[in-house]
């Protein structure tokens, strides 16, 4: 049992998870500090709204997590192939536009309609995932300048088509217009919110996005090219068609993300979720980051971390009723992910200076010469004593061995002497014959 726990503590995962931890109560408590400096009057009560008021509105809770939970798993899995994929924004936005003309421009049964929606929204976030991709597989453009910049293009590409499209823009609202009951999700039936399958879904897609890397050969193959290009490419994998596949699911993921957002029914009835092109990324594509980040890039700690914020989130959102705000609850994030960066930082520098001590510790062990240490146990030193006079030979047996060797060698050479003498003497008498 203790052996077992001790190899749980010396996990990864466990490490990885300690370090959140730490990460949300120091980004907690400093959160805290910050609100008292703010309004020290309200600042518990304001801090008790944080973190208990997502229990009373789970529903809600949710569905908020669903589209970040895409996204962090777009953004973790593509760093577990060693990308970097800031283009999740980009690639939600336009997985939200392709769900947005399924829904409007297709008339469909209602059980099919949404499906074919959902779908679209995968194509598109995948297309605009695919060309990063391509450029950094063929190219060796920086994944990161190609992402963000689609960023833009994604966005401002978006908002210019909704608003030429008279059946999907209201100039009034300056608003996209109600989506058909066909298109929307079903829901889940949570009293005032819009929760809905999409978290099942995603739920699920992170389980088998676990299952993938950790179970098959195609990640495998994917973490390999990750971890060492140069090794995996002489291993023989395609590292060229590793990165392409990953960026096109990643941003499958994210479109996921914006199919999800936009086809969510809503608490109102005969209406649905709407869109506002002005010209902003969204925010969802980096809080997706910031998810990734706090989950360690794994898909089931993606799970929790996305859950995990849109609880604050919806508690933060509470906070102005107290006078604060409601961008209090983003500085308490931002402190959070920075705690989780630094910790992972650590946590790499610790791992860093063990396994080189580790590996002082084998070479040396292989050299002959015991590890350099204050202490010696007096055992060992009579384990290596009683070793030493086992395999050490005794000299009067070292002196008949090499009294034996050297006859052996004497005999050898007479044998070749008279060998060489009688062959000398046939010589002869066969010249007088």
């Amino acid at each position: 049992m203790l052996k077992r726990l001790n190899s749980v503590i010396k996990s990864k995962s466990f490490s990885a998870f300690t370090s959140a931890l730490l990460a949300i109560f120091l980004g907690l408590i400093i959160g805290y500090i910050v609100m008292l400096c703010a309004r020290p009057e309200k600042a518990s009560a304001a801090f008790e709204k944080i973190l208990f008021y997502g229990f009373t509105d789970l529903g809600n809770v949710l569905y908020f997590a669903t589209p970040i939970m895409m996204t962090g798993l777009a953004v973790g899995f593509a760093f577990k192939m060693g990308l970097f994929n800031i283009g999740a924004s980009g690639q939600y936005t336009m997985g939200m536009f392709f769900a947005l003309l399924a829904g409007f421009y297709l008339d469909l049964p209602k059980g099919i309609h949404w499906l074919v929606c959902v779908l679209a929204g995968l194509i598109g976030g995948m297309l605009w995932g695919m060309i990063p991709g391509v450029f950094k597989a063929l190219l060796n453009v920086n994944e990161v300048i190609t992402s963000i910049m689609f960023n833009y293009i994604g966005t401002y590409l978006v908002d210019m088509l909704i608003k030429s499209s008279a059946k999907m823009y209201v100039p009034t609202t300056t608003r996209t217009a109600y989506l058909p009951a066909s298109a929307q999700l079903p829901s889940l039936g949570v009293k005032n919110s819009s929760v809905n399958i999409s978290i099942i879904i995603a739920i699920c897609l992170a389980i088998l996005l676990f299952v993938i890397l950790h179970m098959t050969i195609f990640g495998y193959e994917l973490k390999a090219s990750g971890y060492n290009k140069h090794a995996s490419k002489y291993a023989g994998m395609n590292g060229t068609k590793n990165i392409i596949l990953t960026m096109i699911i990643a941003g499958g993921l994210a479109g996921l993300g914006g199919a999800f957002a936009i086809l969510a029914p809503s608490t109102i009835a005969g209406s649905s979720q709407t869109y506002e092109p002005i010209n902003v990324i969204a925010a969802n594509g980096f809080n997706g980051i910031a998810v990734a980040l706090l989950g360690n890039s794994s898909p089931i700690g993606v799970i929790f971390s996305s859950i995990f914020i849109s609880h604050i989130q919806r508690g933060g959102s509470q906070t102005s009723i107290l006078g604060f705000k409601p961008e209090i609850i983003d500085v308490v994030i931002s402190i959070i992910i920075y705690f989780s960066a630094f910790s992972l930082i650590m946590k790499n520098a610790i791992g860093r200076i063990f396994t080189k001590l580790h590996h002082k510790k084998l070479e040396s062990e292989q050299a002959g010469e015991k590890p350099h240490s204050s202490f010696v146990d007096p055992a060992d030193e009579i384990k290596s004593d009683l070793k030493e006079s086992v395999d050490m030979p005794n000299n009067n047996e070292v002196a008949s061995d090499n009294n034996n060797n050297n006859n052996q060698e004497k005999n050898i050479n007479n044998e070749t002497y008279d060998d060489t003498n009688k062959d000398t003497d046939n010589k002869v008498k066969e010249k007088e014959v």
